[in-house]
């Protein structure tokens, strides 16, 4: 009862603005309060749901919203005879952002985000529904958060006033291993300390001091440290 009552209140709220915004300012305007509808109903980030339909439906002008009313890309049936499409249609815009969450949580690749992100962490969420197959582009979820970031979408979270986003760890570099090849060195017939230090980018003092000679002279098989 509850979730119908809301589904005829947001096809009654959809339905007084003109379903093809012309820029995402206008989308944004006309749809935020419905994403933050679903947003306190499933625990998923109002940005998170406006960025998807922003960026699926082209801010509300792309054929399949237009003529389907179909703003997340989502793939049905359709009985409509404007266009040939594979995309499902919706009798309202209402129902195609319903859907859309409805169909993240009856898929098992989705449905576990629920449990694992809140409705802060939008970040995750895109990350998580791109690795869950929503769309094949592996730069999708790059794209949905800078949405999020460039038309402040985070806003609508309702995030708390100390809320700090979470920070990906940083990976620790491994220690680079000097090659032996490069610290020690073994004398062959008709070598100098001045060629040595040549080829190695030193001096000949430098060597001596870091192997103890008390003189230049080496001999083949000699061992210095370099």
């Amino acid at each position: 009862m509850l979730k119908t009552v809301f589904y005829t209140w947001l096809s009654f709220t959809l339905f007084t603005f003109h379903a093809d915004a012309q820029t995402t300012d206008d989308y944004i305007s006309t749809y935020a309060e419905t994403a933050q509808m679903l947003m306190r109903e499933y625990k998923i980030p109002a940005s998170v749901i406006l960025a998807v339909a922003i960026h699926e439906s082209a801010s509300g002008t792309s054929k399949i919203a237009r003529y389907l009313n179909n703003h997340f890309g989502i793939k049905g049936p359709n009985s409509n005879n404007e266009i040939r499409s594979s995309y499902k249609d919706y009798p309202t815009v209402a129902e195609s952002y319903g859907h859309f969450l409805e169909f993240l949580k009856s898929r098992v690749s989705f449905s576990k985000l629920f449990d694992k992100y809140n409705q802060y962490d939008y970040k995750n969420w895109a990350r998580g529904i791109q690795r869950g197959g929503y769309a094949r582009s592996r730069t999708w979820a790059a794209q949905i958060i800078d949405i999020i970031r460039k038309n402040d979408l985070y806003q609508y979270d309702e995030r708390p006033d100390d809320y700090v986003e979470p920070t990906a760890p940083v990976a620790k570099a491994s220690p680079r291993r000097k090659s032996s090849s490069l610290t020690t060195y073994t004398v062959k017939r008709g070598d100098n300390l001045h060629n040595i230090a040549r080829v190695r980018h030193t001096t000949p003092a430098m060597i001596m001091k870091k192997n103890g000679l008390k003189s230049p002279a080496i001999k083949p098989g000699q061992k210095l440290k370099l």
